[in-house]
């Protein structure tokens, strides 16, 4: 069956799609901001009006290819559950896992302080229905399996605790992307130092482990 063939529906889905693959391609290669709806366009190979036939806004469009990372991260913290072990164990695996997506696809980092940055009220109104649910069980998906794990551990508000770490979590990697500190050199300077990536993934586990208290 030729494209003309197919139902309208599928078309769009598919073009869609497209859109959004060639989104998230660009967000690997040269970040969230350098990703410009044009160049979209022309990976796609339609016109940039097209683009706007499907998605209400660049908004949307962004937050339905930061479906894409969150569901990747899904799926290796489910794979840590798959695993097994004790919810102590679990959460540093599930972290640590976390942690090298993050320090791998940096793009994923902007993506969420972009989504962060404006109150959620304004972000929803940017969106569709369809993408807004999307976005919340992608993000949901994460949050949730960790707030398990702080409830398991008998962290008290674990769906907060679990939303504090996210975030926090994601300040941490951005060191990573810098791969340098500042500190206090004098009572009116600062320098620079330098981070490793291993030092970020440390902070990051350590993070999560610091949340639950000491081994008992």
């Amino acid at each position: 069956m030729s494209a003309t063939q197919l139902p309208r529906a599928a078309v769009r889905r598919a073009r869609e799609r497209k859109i959004v693959d060639a989104a998230r391609a660009l967000f690997d290669e040269r970040g969230m901001q350098e990703a410009r709806i044009d160049w979209i366009a022309r990976r796609v190979g339609i016109n940039k009006a097209l683009i706007y036939r499907h998605f209400a806004s660049k908004e949307e469009l962004f937050a339905l290819t930061t479906t894409t990372y969150l569901d990747e991260i899904a799926e290796l913290l489910q794979a840590v559950d798959e695993d097994g072990g004790a919810p102590r164990d679990r959460l540093r695996r599930g972290f640590g896992a976390f942690a090298d997506y993050g320090i791998a696809h940096p793009a994923f980092l902007d993506c969420a302080l972009s989504l962060l940055r404006q109150p959620a009220g304004e972000l929803r109104a940017q969106v569709s229905e369809a993408i807004w649910l999307r976005l919340g069980r992608g993000t949901g998906a994460c949050v949730g399996r960790l707030a398990d794990l702080l409830a398991e551990l008998d962290v008290a508000e674990p769906e907060l605790r679990a939303n504090q770490l996210y975030l926090q979590a994601i300040g941490v990697l951005h060191l990573a992307r810098s791969g340098a500190g500042v500190r206090r050199s004098g009572p009116d300077a600062a320098k620079a130092f330098v981070v490793g990536v291993d030092d970020v993934r440390s902070a990051c586990v350590e993070l999560a482990l610091a949340a639950v208290g000491p081994r008992t």
